[in-house]
């Protein structure tokens, strides 16, 4: 009789995500054995996952795995893990902003990183994305704070603010700001901005897609001769953008881009790549931005952006408003983006075991101490 396998793990809501959060040294490491793994503890593929801790959604099928790090610059390495929810598929292509929220009390949690008196800073390094953020937590008496103020929206009431600081999010998977060189290219007659700040991303004007860019989320779920016009163009944006073959990858992601109607800058609606997000992606916000002040992008003449080279930017989405602190250089495909910052807020929802059987992954040790 093979017995399941009990690894430790804390849920956390992180942002306006969800998911589970591992120490590394509690995963397979070899990567096979791991995704099939995270496949069997949120109980993928299934359209429930009712075999498993996922929410049968894509923002609540999310895995972060986090450990000390070797660097010298950074003190945990966090490695995301988008688990698809009805296909054996995980992807750590890209990164999540969301679910980076809950990183810093996790490693705080975990005596990864010790709680200062007042606030404690972890600087975590994002192996999907070869960048490093500072995450500064709330922790009075050494111990994380959850209750608070702070409001984001798309998540319920309140709690307390854990401040990102981005750092090195220019060129996450292609290098560059701009991957063609271009403020603007076309595909299919269709103009797009293909730009990776923090995430490689296609931005496209809602109009040009014969949407208003304020459209609900399930409003453009159910239009799926958009969705299947929108793939196509985001295949060849991953092509354009030297991302190879991204029909199974959730990168470059995509949004759609419209003038602002409720005081903000922009109006955008995310896409995850296959459904639209019910609110905004941390990354997809700073990339949004980024593109909302970059001159001659798609959002030129679209945004409405304040003067300056360090300024707020809103982000009108289906739930609300996201802000993003930008600090930028220049004009045009020149433009150097220095700096970006977002308020998030993070809770712990469980601390425990998860368990999955031991026909995938027999770990001795584990099910002893099981």
């Amino acid at each position: 009789m093979t017995i399941q396998t009990a690894i430790p793990c804390m849920i956390f809501r992180g942002g306006t995500s969800k998911g589970p959060y591992f120490r590394s040294s509690d995963l397979p490491q070899d990567a096979e054995t791991r995704d099939r793994v995270l496949l069997a503890a949120m109980g993928s593929p299934d359209a429930r996952q009712i075999d498993g801790i996922g929410g049968a959604d894509t923002l609540t099928s999310k895995v972060a795995i986090v450990g000390p790090s070797e660097r010298p610059d950074a003190d945990v390495d966090y490695l995301f893990a988008q688990v698809s929810v009805d296909k054996p598929i995980v992807d750590v292509a890209p990164s999540c902003g969301n679910i980076l929220s809950g990183v810093g009390p996790f490693a705080i949690e975990t005596g990864m990183v010790k709680a200062e008196d007042g606030e404690t800073r972890v600087v975590i390094y994002n192996v999907n994305t070869k960048s490093r953020i500072e995450a500064v937590v709330q922790t009075p008496g050494g111990m994380v704070r959850y209750d608070g103020d702070a409001r984001i929206d798309g998540v319920p009431g309140t709690a307390a603010p854990i401040r990102l600081n981005f750092m090195d999010i220019v060129g996450s998977k292609t290098g560059s700001l701009l991957a063609t060189g271009n403020a603007t290219d076309v595909i299919d007659g269709t103009e797009v901005t293909l730009i990776d700040v923090s995430v490689p991303m296609m931005m496209v004007r809602a109009a040009d897609l014969g949407k208003t860019g304020y459209e609900s989320p399930a409003e453009l779920d159910g239009d799926r001769a958009f969705f299947a016009r929108l793939e196509a163009l985001r295949r060849e944006a991953g092509r354009m953008m030297g991302l190879g073959d991204v029909a199974d990858m959730v990168v470059p992601k995509a949004a759609i881009l419209a003038a602002p109607k409720a005081g903000g800058a922009i109006a955008a609606r995310y896409f995850v790549p296959h459904k639209a997000h019910a609110a905004m992606a941390v990354t997809g916000g700073l990339c949004i931005a980024s593109c909302a002040v970059l001159r001659g992008s798609v959002a030129d003449g679209l945004a409405n952006v304040p003067p300056g080279d360090d300024r707020e930017i809103l982000i009108e989405h289906p739930s609300g408003v996201f802000d993003v602190a930008l600090v930028t250089r220049g004009e045009g495909p020149n433009m150097e983006v220095v700096s970006g910052g977002a308020i998030r807020t993070a809770r712990k929802l469980m601390s425990g075991e998860i368990f999955v059987p031991g026909a995938i992954w027999n770990n001795r040790r584990m099910a002893e101490a099981a």
